[in-house]
């Protein structure tokens, strides 16, 4: 039989659309953390806001204590066979502490799971480091969703022998 988590124990779990509010506040500060100023901050909050319809359009996960400390989800095109990883941040405080490679198994699991045969995400260039240690190479640049006339890293990953 299941039990209920403990206060302050760290558990994994899909996200429901009444975490948007929590992530996207999670999401903010671990943006902020890469040393971006306020103006840089401002121009890169709707693109940072999460949605309760986002939650339900894909496929959310939350690590959460007594919060939210940690959100991915994963995206998948219409033929099922290539994924977007999305909105992949950990709470400052979580940072360098396992937490972002467990989210990273629960949705490795998840797109092995569904049969994609390869996995894309544009990553801040803070994070480039993180990602190719677990198997991302940059594959090219894409214009920033919020910075006219900034480009950052795009990435990619095959899965399932692609």
């Amino acid at each position: 039989m299941k039990t209920a988590p403990q206060p302050g124990e760290l558990v994994i779990r899909r996200a429901r659309p009444a975490d948007a509010a929590a992530i996207t506040a999670m999401t903010i500060r671990a943006k902020r953390s890469n040393g971006y100023d306020e103006a840089f901050m401002a121009a890169c909050s709707d693109e940072l806001t999460v949605h309760p319809a986002d939650i339900d359009a894909h496929e959310y996960w939350v690590a959460e204590t007594d919060g939210v400390c940690g959100a991915i989800s994963l995206h998948a095109d219409a033929d099922g066979r290539e994924g977007e990883i999305h909105s992949f941040f950990i709470d400052p405080e979580w940072q360098r502490q396992g937490l972002g490679r467990r989210l990273w198994a629960k949705i490795q699991e998840r797109a092995w799971a569904r049969g994609l045969m390869r996995l894309h995400l544009d990553s801040d260039p803070v994070a480039v480091p993180f990602y190719e240690a677990i198997g991302f190479q940059v594959t090219g640049e894409t214009p920033s969703g919020s910075i006219p006339g900034r480009t950052i890293p795009h990435m990619t990953m095959a899965l399932n022998g692609a």
